[in-house]
């Protein structure tokens, strides 16, 4: 069974708390069954294997100056895509050939995960605190409500103790198939602190809502100690599969799965072919995870950092900080729902970091694309925050990376 580091390091005082993390048990109530609710269409692979094309542009920073983010872009159900960068947003309507100027949200847009409830079109940002802001007309504006967390069985994460962070993740998604429809669904972290005797304690965990983003429930942990800062998708079959960030050992990006809504991760497992961060490296990055609206099909994208150039503290540090050697933004694509990853195509071949992942909407301008947003500049990894816009297509000129093949029916549509 594999372990990472961080499980190690336990001692005494958290025999027992490790003991229940590995019988992963079911961490909360189980809610009652939503009634199945309307979610837009989804479309055909078609529309994402047309002509091959990329574009890469700057949106937030001047390529010299320090600046942070890339942790939240989503496409609302109109098409229109929003770039968030802390308490300002930018909005396209074209696609992503135009970019709107800074749009203000809310002094109180701060700490926050996106997602979009599918029922009913509203854009919220949700703050575990206790809050949450809600835009209906595709973020031109904001209202701000008040919004219950409910800690898990360990009393880890609630809106009173502030316990849990979500705002270096993927947004949130509305579950579309199977018994947990319309759920949302956002990934999350529970922090003792940031300090390095507590990195070995936090983890990754999630939070879902079965009453429209009202009330969230913290889940069941990730099962590997030592993690922050996730992604999550739904596949076909109404599975859930949690990528999730490491800070204590070497070695490749964790995954496991959920069979009942986000409420419990189980059968972790380290992938053999997708980094977490730069290799080598202990620590890890954010990276992107997300379903391609196509029916039938469960084409997922990951994004993260190709490089050998991985720097890692000593053993009596692990944990520490290190991030250098950051560079080389990628995406690979499975073709199975996460089963194999069998190519790769280099986005930005400098100096890069955080990045997160959307997809357009059929039927809009943004059909047919793949948005990448990450930090990274020729500068500096901090330099800029830039949008990469690209198809399936040109991601299938990629490299192989002998995990898998390309099935055919990709090439017949």
């Amino acid at each position: 069974m594999l372990y990472s580091t961080a499980f190690y390091l336990m001692r005494e005082p958290m025999k027992s708390y490790l003991s229940i993390l590995l019988l992963t048990i079911v961490c909360s109530a189980k809610a009652d069954t939503n009634e199945l609710v309307v979610i837009p269409e989804q479309g055909d692979v078609s529309s994402f294997t047309d002509s091959p094309h990329f574009s890469l542009a700057r949106l937030w920073g001047d390529g010299n100056s320090r600046i942070r983010g890339a942790r939240n872009i989503v496409v609302a159900q109109d098409g229109s895509v929003l770039a968030f960068h802390q308490d300002r947003l930018k909005r396209s309507r074209d696609g992503g050939q135009t970019w709107s100027n800074r749009l203000k949200i809310d002094e109180r847009a701060i700490k926050y995960n996106a997602v979009i409830d599918e029922s009913t079109g509203t854009i919220q940002l949700i703050n575990p605190t206790g809050y949450r802001l809600i835009s209906t007309d595709a973020g031109m504006t904001w209202t701000y409500e008040e919004i219950t967390v409910m800690p898990n069985l360990f009393g880890h994460g609630s809106s009173e103790t502030s316990s849990l962070s979500v705002h270096a993740m993927q947004p949130g998604v509305t579950l579309r198939f199977g018994q947990f429809n319309g759920r949302l669904l956002m990934p999350a972290r529970y922090m003792l602190s940031n300090e390095l005797i507590s990195r070995p304690y936090n983890y990754n965990t999630a939070m879902y809502s079965d009453d429209q983003g009202k009330t969230w429930q913290t889940t069941s942990p990730f099962p590997v100690l030592g993690t922050g800062e996730a992604a999550l998708a739904e596949v076909s079959d109404g599975r859930i599969l949690y990528s999730s960030r490491e800070h204590m050992s070497i070695g490749n990006r964790f995954f496991a799965w959920s069979h009942d809504g986000g409420e419990r991760w189980l059968n972790f497992w380290r992938s053999e072919v997708l980094p977490d961060g730069p290799r080598g490296s202990s620590y890890g990055c954010m990276g992107g995870l997300v379903r391609l609206p196509v029916a039938g099909r469960d084409i997922l994208i990951f994004s993260n950092l190709d490089t050998e150039r991985g720097e890692a503290p000593p053993v009596d540090r692990a944990g520490k900080t290190s991030s250098g050697g950051r560079e080389n933004i990628t995406v690979w694509v499975s073709f199975d729902g996460g089963a194999s990853w069998p190519i790769k195509r280099l986005v930005f071949d400098g100096p890069s970091a955080y990045s997160c992942l959307a997809v357009g909407r059929p039927g809009t301008p943004s059909g047919g694309k793949i948005y990448l947003y990450f930090e990274g500049d020729t500068a500096h990894k901090h330099a800029g925050i830039q949008i990469s816009i690209f198809n399936l297509s040109w991601v299938l000129d990629g490299e192989r990376t002998g995990d898998g093949s390309i099935p055919a029916w990709v090439h017949q549509q």
